[in-house]
């Protein structure tokens, strides 16, 4: 079980100073016997890789499937199509009425459903239970009792896990897959200058939209997941989130992709596109700064089929990765592919940080700078932004394949420092030739 509140203030508080920066504690071990497909949202019912992965870990043919549209605005709406797609890959899918909107869900009352027998044993009974995507706080509440215990239906969830069930879910039902989760980071500014503030979800709505919450907590200890990951640029509240709630490493999964954890330990990238891998094991992070900073972070991106073990972090690149080209940046033999210079702009935008890995591993260049900020004075303070430096270690290491019909990258070890700047009021001025704008 994740440790509480309370415990984990004391844990950041007794955290070690090195160098008058704070390096994070261990993370406990807690290995589970099921399986996790963790999906980063947007999972497209035609492509049947991830769909029949999850059917095929529950059994096959026939596998009896719970879907839980709590976090869903309409979830009767929003869950049924979810139903209808497993039973199209074979399963025996039913949507369990747990609702925090009663009027939604035929007049049933969320603290009825998850204490009802028949819905509980509905759960107990199946090998997959699924959780659709939305608002994950809405999971969070209808689910824990309000003294925070495990109500009956969440135990009966654990259950299936610890039997060597399925536990899936998409966006919202990715999210909480860890304890604490984030909830509603609208403005990722405001989180890199007020931190990931916490409010647990039982005691009410938050006052001032914290960013973060309690989560159901099935991935192991001390690991953070994020969704929509690459997509919506997630990375720096990712950063903020692990520094701020002391987890040691996340998992950002990518739309349409997932990442299937067997056993608590052993995890496996699928789906069209990856997943980033954030390891704040070595990282510090400068206390006399108030502005979000950290030194040290190291970042892997993982594309399908690439294994990880979550207990050592050990990356196992996929076959066809292997039968590809290596690419380490140490080695005597080393020619690297790109050699123009290159830097970003806009670090946190749509698969920028991709992007950006894949060419620093196969560049000339040890390092690469990428700034990220809003453009907007007036709620910047002062045009506040962040330079975000990558740079290659003694252990980053690169491998590429054409094997699927294009320019495929797997990116391992990425260092990166990130640090509060200053920006010009203006980052550009025309050019003039003689008296006319050039070009």
């Amino acid at each position: 079980m994740s440790i509480n509140t309370a415990a984990r203030g004391a844990l950041w508080a007794a955290m070690i100073l090195v160098g008058g920066c704070v390096a994070l504690p261990p993370a406990a071990d807690d290995t589970r016997p099921g399986s996790l497909v963790i999906v980063g949202g947007a999972l497209r019912f035609a492509d049947p890789e991830v769909w029949s992965r999850m059917v095929e870990l529950a059994g096959g043919k026939g596998a009896k499937v719970a879907v839980i549209p709590t976090a869903g605005g309409d979830p009767k709406q929003n869950g049924g199509p979810i139903v209808a797609a497993f039973e199209r890959y074979g399963a025996d899918a039913t949507l369990i009425p747990l609702s925090l909107d009663a009027k939604r869900m035929d007049g049933l009352d969320y603290k009825q459903v998850r204490e009802d027998p028949r819905w509980v044993d509905q759960i107990r009974g199946s090998s997959l239970v699924f959780f659709i995507g939305g608002a994950q706080e809405r999971i969070v509440k209808a689910l824990y009792e309000d003294d925070g215990g495990r109500s009956p239906m969440l135990q009966a969830i654990w259950e299936v896990y610890r039997s060597g069930g399925v536990v899936g879910g998409s966006s919202a039902g990715a999210a909480i897959m860890s304890d604490p989760m984030v909830r509603d980071t609208q403005d990722v500014f405001q989180v890199l200058r007020n931190g990931a503030r916490y409010w647990d979800v039982l005691q009410g709505d938050p006052p001032h939209g914290e960013e973060t919450t309690r989560g159901l907590g099935f991935i192991r200890e001390g690991w953070f997941v994020d969704q929509h990951f690459l997509i919506r640029g997630r990375l720096a509240r990712a950063l903020a989130v692990m520094r701020d709630r002391a987890m040691r490493y996340g998992l950002g999964v990518d739309e349409n992709t997932a990442v299937v954890v067997t056993g608590g330990t052993e995890a496996e990238v699928i789906g069209s596109k990856g997943a980033l891998l954030v390891d704040l094991a070595q990282a510090t992070f400068d206390k006399g700064q108030r502005l979000f900073n950290v030194t040290n972070a190291k970042l892997s991106y993982l594309e399908r089929g690439d294994h990880l073990n979550l207990e050592t972090l050990a990356i196992t690149p996929s076959p066809e990765k292997n039968g590809g080209r290596k690419i380490d940046p140490n080695d005597r033999a080393y020619r690297p592919r790109h050699m123009d210079p290159a830097w970003y702009a806009d670090v946190l935008g749509n698969t920028t940080v991709v992007d950006l890995m894949a060419n620093l591993i196969d560049n000339q260049q040890t390092e690469v700078i990428g700034l990220a900020f809003t453009g907007k004075p007036a709620i910047d303070h002062q045009s506040i932004g962040w330079e975000f430096r990558f740079y290659k270690g003694s252990d980053s290491l690169g491998y590429f394949t054409a094997a699927q019909g294009r320019s495929d990258y797997s990116v391992y070890h990425i260092h990166l420092d990130v640090e509060p700047v200053r920006m010009a009021e203006r980052l550009y001025e025309p050019m003039k030739v003689s008296g006319q704008r050039c070009c």
